[in-house]
């Protein structure tokens, strides 16, 4: 398994953990708490893959990403009092999500030859359309469609990418970089309360 692929599946589980949990804060049972999760973990990667023409999608292709799934909603399920307890984690792990998402989403399209800018746009949808699904299936306008800097921090963070390529940074450390400053950017938008309208 390549570097781009581990990170590709370890952010699946992050974006699974994510829709767990939130599922489950709508009483859904583990069945639904699975499908909202791997919906979430999936959804972006399947709009990607469809763009570019990388039939059949990732996740029908390697059970790694029906497994991280699998574990995140147990993940969710075990830690369900302490969700109660640090109510942020949800944030958090969403932030470290459309990070992990943008720079594969990037680096995917730039391994199909796509130019920066096509490469960036995949990177967006990649981060965001799994958390659109996910709201949209808690009966919730989607986070992107509201005034939050949620595309905002995928743009930064993909350009802080191709900067630091150009500068001929070693790629994890670009991408461990890029995905850390999406995640940061995200969560102090949250923690000051910092809307588009506010920019």
């Amino acid at each position: 398994m390549t570097l781009l692929q581990t990170w590709d599946i370890f952010g699946t589980f992050v974006f699974c953990v994510s829709g767990a949990i939130a599922a489950k804060r709508h009483g859904m049972d583990w069945f639904g708490m699975f499908v909202v999760g791997l919906v979430t973990g999936t959804g972006g990667g399947m709009l990607r893959s469809l763009l570019i023409g990388d039939l059949p999608p990732p996740f029908l292709r390697s059970p790694g990403y029906l497994t991280a799934a699998l574990l995140a909603t147990v993940f969710a399920v075990v830690g369900a009092g302490l969700w109660e307890k640090v109510r942020r984690i949800v944030s958090v792990i969403d932030a470290l999500g459309i990070g992990l998402f943008v720079v594969t989403g990037i680096r995917i399209a730039q391994d199909h030859g796509f130019p920066h800018w096509a490469a960036l746009v995949l990177g967006v949808i990649s981060a965001t359309f799994g958390g659109l699904l996910r709201d949209v299936l808690r009966n919730e306008v989607p986070l992107i469609l509201r005034r939050e800097i949620y595309a905002t921090a995928c743009i930064a963070g993909g350009l802080l990418l191709f900067l630091l390529d150009a500068m001929g940074a070693p790629n994890p450390l670009a991408v461990t970089l890029s995905t850390l400053a999406v995640a940061a950017i995200r969560l102090l938008a949250i923690r000051f309360s910092i809307h588009q309208s506010g920019l």
